[in-house]
C-alpha cells in the first residue's frame, strides 16, 4: 500500500527508521500529471532499489510565466491511483510552506549551462529547479534519483549539482518515452488542442532528421511553430518550440 507523506518531519522520522535504513531507496521527483514517461522512471527505480519514493510538487519558482504555472495540470488523486497501481512505496506531497520556509530567499544558481538553450528563453527557470531539487535530494537521502532524458539539460544540471555539493544520491538518466507518432511524452501535451496535437509530431520528426538546424527551424516556422532554438551541442540536437500556448522541448542523440 502506497503511503502518502505531506510533512518534512514525518518523512524524516520514516527515513531515519531502522526499516528504511537497512534498505536501498530510489527517488523520482515529479510535478504530477503523470504519464508513461514517469512510469518508466518508477519501473527503473523499483528494479534497482528495495523501496521507491515519488514526490509530487508543482514548484512555482521554476515557472517563468505565471500563466504556465496556473494552467499546469493538477490531478493528484489520479496520480496517486497510478502510483499505487505501480506499487510505489511512498509519495511525498509537501506544501510550498513546507519546502520554502525561507520564502525562496535562498537560491541555487549555476553560472554556465543554465544560461544556454532553455535558460536563455526561461529566465529564472533553472535556478528554481535546482533550488527545489537540492532540497528534495537532501530530504530523500536516496541511493539513486531518476531523471528523464527528455529534459536533458535539466539532467546535466542536476548531475552537476549532485557532484558540486557532494550529494550521496547517484543521478540516473532514463531514456525518453514517446507516443507512437514520435512525440516525446510531456504533462504539457494535454494542453494541446486536437489540431495542435496532430501537428506536434513534426517537431520530433524534423529534430531526428539529417537536415541542418537552420533548415529544421525554417520548416517548423512554415508549419506554424514558433521556434525558440534548434541547436547541436555535445553530440545531441536540442530543440524548443511553441505550438499555440504550449512550449515543447525535445532532444536526440546525433
Amino acid at each position: 500500500m502506497t503511503k502518502v507523506i505531506q510533512t518534512i518531519e514525518e518523512w524524516k522520522t520514516l527515513r531515519n527508521s531502522p526499516a528504511l535504513n537497512s534498505k536501498s531507496l530510489g527517488f523520482v521527483p515529479t510535478m504530477g500529471a503523470l504519464h508513461a514517461g514517469h512510469t518508466k522512471l518508477v519501473e527503473q527505480s523499483r528494479s534497482e532499489n528495495d523501496l521507491t519514493l515519488v514526490s509530487i510538487f508543482i514548484n512555482p519558482t521554476q515557472f517563468n510565466e505565471p500563466r504556465d504555472y496556473k494552467e499546469y495540470p493538477r490531478v493528484f488523486d489520479q496520480d496517486l491511483e497510478a502510483l499505487t497501481h505501480d506499487d510505489v512505496d511512498f509519495v511525498f506531497a509537501p506544501s510550498f510552506e513546507e519546502l520554502y520556509p525561507d520564502c525562496y530567499r535562498f537560491q541555487v544558481s549555476e553560472t554556465f549551462l543554465s544560461r544556454d538553450l532553455c535558460g536563455s528563453h526561461r529566465p529564472g527557470h533553472f535556478t528554481g529547479m535546482l533550488t527545489v531539487v537540492l532540497k528534495l535530494l537532501l530530504l530523500a537521502k536516496a541511493n539513486r534519483a531518476y531523471f528523464g532524458e527528455k529534459d536533458y539539460q535539466q539532467y546535466l544540471l542536476v548531475r552537476g549539482l549532485a557532484d558540486a555539493f557532494f550529494l550521496e544520491s547517484t543521478i540516473v538518466p532514463v531514456s525518453t518515452v514517446r507516443d507512437a507518432d514520435g512525440l516525446a511524452l510531456s504533462s504539457r501535451n494535454t494542453r494541446l488542442t486536437r489540431r495542435e496535437r496532430e501537428r506536434a509530431p513534426l517537431f520530433s520528426r524534423l529534430l531526428s532528421s539529417s537536415a541542418p538546424p537552420k533548415e529544421i527551424k525554417r520548416e517548423l516556422e512554415q508549419a506554424g511553430f514558433s521556434v525558440d532554438y534548434i541547436e547541436d551541442r555535445c553530440g545531441r540536437r536540442f530543440g524548443a518550440v511553441r505550438l499555440g500556448s504550449v512550449r515543447l522541448i525535445d532532444n536526440v542523440a546525433l
